[in-house]
């Protein structure tokens, strides 16, 4: 298996003829755990639902490879199957179908005819994976997302994740509204995956869950573009001393997009 690599040059995203991504340049390869991290209503969020296809938001310019194809190109299923998953910031409800059914039913959508995963393979995975997730047996026969909390529907998003095994995983504001012992669950999660076949770009406010786990690259993302890149120890210094200092180091004025980061 190849290493994944995500590449993305000069994007530009509008909705409803508002441009949201205003030339952003990034590439994510296999082994790396990147953050992007900025100010409300500076596009964030925006650049994961573009990357996974979301009808909403209009690609108006730009390249985008995933594995050198051309990502734009496909469908939002197209885009899962070849490796792409994003961790959603709102994880919708889905009644009449439990957790367990979604996920086998996800992992043989992937496969060919006559390789789907046997029952006793899946069941001993999911077990291993909510074991290590701290999630209680009974969340895999509960109906997708129904009746769980903001955490419950969090750490269920890294569970699928796990099981699904993606090649590159867009994780948007994952730590929204974790505590503390949420947060590390969440972060062991991803971190159990780390490795040269797996990519990881984080979407977040705050440095907090940064603590746990560790990027190789942190970017700065305002009025559409990303404007600074660095270590870890820039977004260390974001939490410590905000935005102000990254926006008089660049002569950029106090304003936002208007599109919820």
């Amino acid at each position: 298996m190849s290493a994944p690599n995500l590449k993305i040059e000069d994007l530009r995203v509008s909705i409803e003829d508002k441009e949201i991504i205003k030339g952003l340049d990034l590439e994510i390869n296999g082994g790396e755990i990147h953050a992007v991290m900025g100010p409300n209503g500076t596009g964030k969020s925006t650049l994961s639902a573009a990357l996974m296809g979301h009808p909403k938001y209009e690609v108006t310019s730009g390249k985008v490879t995933f594995n050198g194809k051309d990502l734009l190109e496909m469908e939002v299923d197209e885009r899962a199957q070849a490796g792409l998953f994003l961790a959603m910031q709102y994880p919708s409800e889905v009644s009449g179908i439990t957790n367990a059914d979604f996920l086998r039913s996800a992992i043989n959508a992937k496969r060919e005819e006559g390789e789907e995963i046997s029952l006793m393979k899946f069941i001993r995975e999911l077990d291993k994976k909510m074991d290590l997730l701290e999630m209680d047996n009974t969340f895999a026969h509960r109906y997708l997302n129904e009746g769980f909390s903001g955490g419950e529907k969090k750490r269920n998003e890294i569970l699928q994740m796990m099981m699904l095994e993606p090649k590159l995983a867009i994780l948007d504001e994952i730590d929204s509204g974790l505590d503390i012992d949420a947060l590390k669950v969440v972060a062991k999660g991803v971190n159990d995956m780390r490795s040269p076949d797996f990519g990881c770009l984080i979407i977040t406010h705050y440095q907090r869950l940064l603590n746990y786990i560790t990027p190789d690259k942190v970017h700065v993302m305002m009025q559409g573009r990303i404007v600074k890149s660095g270590g870890p120890e820039l977004a260390h210094r974001l939490e410590a001393e905000g935005y102000d200092w990254i926006k008089e180091e660049l002569g950029i004025k106090d304003e936002t997009v208007g599109q919820e980061a």
